[in-house]
C-alpha cells in the first residue's frame, strides 16, 4: 500500500476511534470506502476517441492538439501535439515550461542559443518557459509529442531579427 494511503488511513482510524469513544458511531465504512478519487486513464496517440483540435494558424497545415488531461485555459495540462512528416515548426514561445516525450516520428528541436536536439520515440525533453524554439519533423511519419504544460496553453510566434 502506498505510504500516503497508509498515513491517510492511520489518520482516519485515529479520528474514527475518537468519534467512536465520543459518540458511539462506527467508522468501519469510512475506512473500507475511502472518498472517490479522480479516475485513472490511458491514451495512445492513435486512439480514435481523441479529439484533435487545430493548432495556432502559424503552425504547419495538418498540425493538431489533443487534450489528454486538464483544461487548456488552466494550469497542469497534458496534450498530444502532432505535426505532419516533413513539417517545420516555426520559432515560438510558451508562457509555460514544457515537459515532453516524443511518442512517434523523429523531431529535431532547437532552443535559442543551444544545439539542435534530435528526439526519437521515448526521448524526454524539457523546454523552459518563454525560451524561443523551433522544430522539424524529420521522419516519414507524423511526429507526435506528449507535452505537459505547467501554465495555461499558449503559443506565440517569434519574429526573426
Amino acid at each position: 500500500m502506498h505510504r500516503t494511503t497508509l498515513i491517510s488511513r492511520s489518520l482516519q482510524a485515529t479520528s474514527c476511534a475518537s468519534l467512536l469513544v465520543l459518540s458511539g458511531l462506527a467508522c468501519s465504512a469510512a475506512l473500507a470506502n475511502p472518498p472517490d478519487q479522480q479516475a485513472a486513464l490511458t491514451r495512445t496517440a492513435d486512439d480514435t476517441s481523441l479529439e484533435w483540435a487545430p493548432c495556432p494558424p502559424f503552425m504547419p497545415p495538418g498540425c493538431g492538439i489533443a487534450v489528454l488531461h486538464g483544461d487548456p485555459a488552466n494550469a497542469n495540462l497534458d496534450v498530444f501535439f502532432k505535426v505532419p512528416a516533413g513539417s517545420n515548426i516555426p520559432l515560438h514561445t510558451h508562457t509555460s515550461a514544457e515537459r515532453m516525450v516524443l511518442v512517434a516520428g523523429e523531431l529535431h528541436v532547437t532552443y535559442d542559443g543551444q544545439d539542435t536536439a534530435v528526439l526519437k520515440p521515448g526521448t524526454y525533453a524539457y523546454g523552459p518557459a518563454r525560451k524561443p524554439h523551433e522544430g522539424f519533423c524529420a521522419s516519414a511519419v507524423p511526429c507526435v509529442l506528449f507535452i505537459a504544460f505547467e501554465a495555461p496553453l499558449d503559443a506565440v510566434l517569434v519574429a526573426r531579427e
